[in-house]
Formats: C-alpha cells, sequence, structure tokens
C-alpha cells in the first residue's frame, strides 16, 4: 500500500471536504501536481472558482506543484484584473462600447505579469490572495489572509498585507539540499519508504534515504 491514489477526486473516505483538485480542474491553462488539495467544505471539487480574471486570449497559466495544502478560499487573481494605468483614468471606457469604444486598448498596452507559479509542499493558509505573475518557491507557507504581491523565496514563511518575510523555515544549508534531494519526485514507493525522514527535520538521514 503506497498512500492515496492521486486519481482519487476524495482521497479521505467519506469526506468530501478534501479533494485532489487535479482531478476536477478543467481549464488547461490551471496546471496541478500529484496529491495537492483544496480543502473546503462547501465545494471544494469547484477550485476554478478561485482562480479570477483568467481569460484565455490572455494566455497566462497558474502552476502548482505537488504535495500542496490549500486552504479554504484561497484566490489567484490572474493578469486579467489589469487596467491601463499609464494615463489619467484607470477606467475601461472601451468595454461599453457605444461610441467609447474608440480608445480601445489592445492587450499589450495592459500590464502583464506573466504565469503565478507555486512550487512543491507549498501551504497557502485561509483566504490568502496571491496576485498575478507571483512566484512561490517551494516549501513555502503563505499565512491565512495573506495578500502575496511579489515572489517567496523557498522554505520561507510570509503573512500580511502585504505579504511580508517573517522567517525562514530552515537553514541556508538545509533549504540547498532540501532543492536538491527535492523528495516529491520520488516515485510514491519510496516516498511512503521514508515518510518518517520526510516529515522529521534530520537533513542527514534525508539525504541517506533509499
Amino acid at each position: 500500500m503506497y498512500g492515496a491514489n492521486p486519481k482519487d477526486k476524495h482521497p479521505m473516505k467519506g469526506f468530501p471536504q478534501i479533494c485532489f483538485i487535479q482531478n476536477t480542474v478543467l481549464n488547461p491553462n490551471i496546471i496541478i501536481g500529484d496529491y495537492t488539495y483544496y480543502d473546503d467544505p462547501e465545494d471544494s471539487e469547484n477550485f476554478e472558482r478561485n482562480v479570477l480574471y483568467h481569460f484565455p486570449f490572455i494566455g497566462d497559466r497558474l502552476i502548482i506543484g505537488k504535495f500542496c495544502a490549500l486552504a479554504r478560499g484561497v484566490k489567484f487573481i490572474m493578469n486579467g484584473a489589469h487596467h491601463k494605468m499609464d494615463g489619467f483614468s484607470t477606467y475601461p471606457f472601451q468595454i461599453f462600447g457605444n461610441g467609447w469604444e474608440k480608445i480601445d486598448t489592445q492587450p499589450d498596452e495592459l500590464p502583464y505579469k506573466g504565469d503565478t507559479v507555486i512550487g512543491n509542499d507549498v501551504w497557502i493558509g485561509y483566504e490568502a490572495v496571491i496576485m498575478p505573475g507571483v512566484k512561490v518557491g517551494d516549501g513555502a507557507i503563505i499565512a491565512a489572509k495573506s495578500v502575496v504581491v511579489s515572489n517567496v523565496a523557498p522554505y520561507t514563511i510570509v503573512g500580511g498585507n502585504p505579504a511580508k518575510f517573517i522567517r525562514q523555515r530552515f537553514d541556508d544549508n538545509a533549504i540547498q539540499v532540501l532543492l536538491e534531494v527535492a523528495w516529491w519526485n520520488w516515485d510514491i514507493e519510496k516516498i511512503t519508504r521514508n515518510l518518517e525522514k520526510i516529515v522529521a527535520a534530520d537533513i542527514e538521514a534525508l539525504k541517506d534515504c533509499q
């Protein structure tokens, strides 16, 4: 027996609040890794409702790695939320037509921050908001109700609005080893054999995993 089935929508039997969302997301521009779950007692399968302003004509992607834990109400603001900001007014007159379309804004005139990328083994707390183009490193923790406007380094804890550095989870050497080991890319049999070392904090023991 090697853990939960990543193709099971609800791996905790009788508890639909937890959903492995790679099995429910249909948008090809939302990419979810194995074992990443969304926790929501209202509708855990409908994670896509939390990815806002994600218009196909813009083409940006939300990429979330493996073994991530996403709490209820997490929101991802995508590049479609942007308004033109280099003029005096940010109001989108052109979308209402009736003569206002004469100032039609082209996609390349709008701010574009690129793909939003969440690493592996990331924990994002209750009602946190991730802004467009943010990159969150492996092993990071985002505190509840944070608004993340800039990149988050691996194995860093951030919180607040805007989210600020709180502390690094481990020393630089341990973080470097963790990124090299990248246990989330092991086959599931190896992960299962070494769970005690993965959830502990002995970096030498983790390096020696077979």
